[in-house]
């Protein structure tokens, strides 16, 4: 196969994975049409990705050595899941009833710069630094962020809008910010995991959390309806095993290329317009307009102008490609 060829099918596998991404917002957002409460979405999604994985792991790197490495040091993988994974999804799940599935997705993307701007709280070499042009970028993404919320809101946000803004942005930090907390442990600790065996591993830690989730959900709500169930089992699926392993392999394949690990970094944009037209189509919402569009279409641009800054400085070389995939979530 040659170059050419070889990245355009890892940015179409980068595409196919944004679409499986999606579902995240779509099916949580018709969980909560559907009265199903915030907890249980939450919960749920991840109590039934940890089995999905535990089946694909073995053509996936092995439990094993995660095994070791949590038994080894349990605190930083229940602490760095806990934020990762559990405040993120927690966060995410309550916000889902704020508003159609596109404003919870373009918002979320907040979690592209939010990696970058963690880096100094992580890191004391030379990591810790903000570069210029990605935090231009930045300003651009949080720009459309802000068009998408207030266009939505017609111009202003009230109480209940500025909680699931609020909402969404921390999980949109909480994500990368545990990725990237994990990865810093297991450096210092000299320990080598591959991507889906960190994510493996930050499900099982995080379980202890979930349950507890479970446990608040079941006493506010009683047991989930059958619908939440399979929506919830649906997100596990497709985000959390189906989407996860699709990136990972397309940004793999040509992490040595700038071009094109830019290139599938930016089919991440493709995550808003997704939303946007199953949401309409299945859902019923409406469609974004006037400020909102436009919001949607300045964060779509800034994706793409960020993944091409991160993903030069990301190619080639190893630890700052483990990084930017870690970014990755939803």
């Amino acid at each position: 196969m040659n170059a050419r060829r070889h990245a355009l099918w890892a940015v179409l596998i980068a595409l196919v994975s944004a679409l499986f991404f999606t579902c995240t917002y779509v099916l949580n957002r018709a969980a909560a049409n559907d009265g199903g409460h915030w907890a249980w979405t939450a919960a749920l999604r991840y109590l039934f990705t940890l089995p999905m994985l535990l089946v694909a792991m073995p053509m996936l790197g092995g439990v094993a050595p995660v095994w070791r490495a949590i038994r080894r040091h349990p605190g930083p993988w229940l602490w760095w899941s806990g934020i990762g994974f559990v405040l993120f999804y927690v966060c995410l799940s309550f916000a889902a009833a704020s508003g159609p599935s596109w404003l919870i997705a373009g918002t979320f993307q907040l979690t592209v710069i939010a990696g970058m701007l963690c880096a100094p709280f992580l890191y004391r070499d030379a990591r810790a630094r903000i570069p210029r042009p990605a935090l231009a970028v930045g300003a651009i993404i949080v720009a459309g962020v802000l068009l998408l919320q207030f266009g939505h809101g017609g111009g202003r946000l009230d109480r209940a809008g500025w909680i699931a803004l609020i909402c969404v942005a921390v999980s949109a930090f909480a994500y990368p910010l545990g990725n990237r907390g994990l990865l810093l442990h297991l450096e210092k600790a000299g320990i080598e995991l591959n991507a889906t065996q960190r994510v493996f591993g930050m499900t099982l830690a995080s379980q202890p959390l979930w349950l507890a989730v479970a446990v608040y959900a079941g006493a506010e709500a009683g047991a989930p309806p059958l619908g939440q169930v399979w929506l919830a089992a649906g997100v596990a699926l497709s985000a959390g095993v189906i989407a996860t392993v699709l990136f990972f392999q397309a940004t793999g394949m040509v992490r040595n290329d700038p071009t094109a690990l830019a290139a599938a970094e930016a089919m991440q944009a493709a995550e808003i317009l997704f939303a946007t037209v199953i949401g309409a189509l299945w859902l019923g919402e409406a469609w974004p307009q006037g400020r909102a569009l436009a919001g949607a279409c300045v964060v779509g641009v800034g994706i793409v102008l960020f993944s091409i800054v991160a993903a030069r400085a990301a190619a080639g070389n190893e630890r700052k490609v483990k990084q930017l995939r870690s970014d990755r979530g939803g």
